[in-house]
């Protein structure tokens, strides 16, 4: 009895040689209508059986934790199963289980003698053909809510890529292109104004690489009692909505007092989660932190991205910027390939390509971004 219906996967089979013994009176039938009697979370769970669930079996029994309500002529077997489903007769049961707390038990006489409203046949035809209309309708409107879920989260991750190629907002004439700004920071940096992968940077952007424009620092592994930022809360992060830290998964370890000043949060950090990832969910995801500079340190499976030169990016384009590389998919090919658990090839992100506007632009986009992210989350919370 699953919470989508009725599924024989995990059924347990009668030993063949009795299986002459069992009266006809024990098999299910089309109309059966089944409630869970044992189980603390799914007691009083009701389905209405129907033999095409058989497959290729020639019939089934219920166990001794289920008991079967089977409708005699003139009582609709749809009329009994939604009545029983509803919530005044589901909190009944619940109101007269019996045993102890983690085992609890439905008695089939509570079943048997609780009163039951029957209205004429055809009414009863009436309310179950209505029921499944508006069921049906919820189900089609359930699914357009699932689609649109997806479409926005599609929309995100096509603004995010639109405007890390310098083509969500216009390109200003008067703004100091990013390669002056680059080398009067860093006269060092490693800077182009093309690149393999985007041949025509838009005017006044220069390629560049997360290390020339961040330092990055490992978190720690343990030392006095400090709010520490884990791993964790990077994975569950919501990256389709506000792309926040969530301050309830913070967990609190010991971390050493001699390394604890040197790995605190500054406001601006991003947090890189760099070991424990994925096929499926790579690492390389990162959060924002915005908060009071030295309230929280990070574990040693993730580390920090210090932007060295503030005047030379801003730490929420740079988040957004790796949030796009993520989504699209770069991040798969910066860890190591291994049966376990994967590591982030730090070298790899590193040095991953930074498209980098200028500062003024950077401004632009984020505002952008942020705009347009928040009609779509407007029409997320509506659904």
């Amino acid at each position: 009895m699953k919470e989508g219906g009725i599924s024989l996967e995990q059924a347990r089979f009668l030993d063949p040689t009795t299986i002459c013994k069992w009266d006809e009176v024990y098999k299910l039938r089309t109309g059966d209508v089944l409630v869970n009697s044992t189980g603390t979370g799914t007691v009083g769970r009701t389905r209405l059986f129907n033999e095409t669930c058989l497959g290729k079996y020639p019939f089934t029994v219920p166990d001794s934790h289920i008991s079967v309500i089977r409708t005699v002529k003139d009582v609709l077997s749809e009329f009994v199963y939604v009545y029983i489903s509803s919530q005044f007769i589901q909190q009944y049961l619940e109101d007269n289980l019996a045993g102890s707390t983690n085992q609890k038990e439905l008695y089939i006489g509570v079943l048997s003698d609780m009163s039951f409203p029957l209205p004429p046949f055809a009414e009863q035809q009436r309310i179950v053909a209505e029921i499944e209309r508006w069921f049906a309708l919820i189900d089609v409107i359930e699914q357009s809510q699932s689609n649109l879920q997806t479409t926005i989260k599609q929309t995100k991750s096509k603004i995010l890529d639109l405007a890390i190629h310098g083509k969500l907002v216009p390109q200003d004439p008067n703004d100091e292109p990013a390669s002056e700004l680059l080398k009067r920071i860093n006269p060092k940096a490693e800077i182009t104004c093309d690149n393999g992968h985007y041949t025509q940077l838009p005017a006044g952007w220069v390629c560049t690489t997360i290390k020339n424009v961040c330092e990055n620092i490992n978190g720690l592994w343990k030392g006095k009692k400090e709010p520490f930022v884990n791993v964790g809360v990077i994975r569950n992060a919501n990256f389709t909505k506000d792309f926040k830290l969530d301050y309830s998964n913070i967990e609190y370890i010991d971390v050493e007092q001699r390394a604890f000043s040197q790995r605190h949060l500054l406001n601006g950090d991003l947090i890189v989660e760099k070991s424990g990832g994925s096929d499926k969910n790579p690492v390389g995801r990162a959060v924002l932190y915005e908060g009071i500079d030295g309230a929280f340190s990070y574990s040693n499976f993730t580390m920090v991205l210090r932007i060295t030169h503030k005047e030379t990016i801003l730490s929420k384009f740079l988040y957004y910027y790796i949030l796009a590389k993520y989504q699209s998919g770069v991040m798969n090919s910066m860890q190591t390939q291994t049966t376990g658990l994967h590591n982030l090839i730090l070298d790899k992100y590193l040095t991953m390509p930074l498209y980098l506007p200028p500062r003024q632009e950077q401004e632009r986009i984020i505002n952008k971004i942020e705009i347009l992210f928040k009609k779509l989350d407007i029409i997320m919370e509506s659904l």
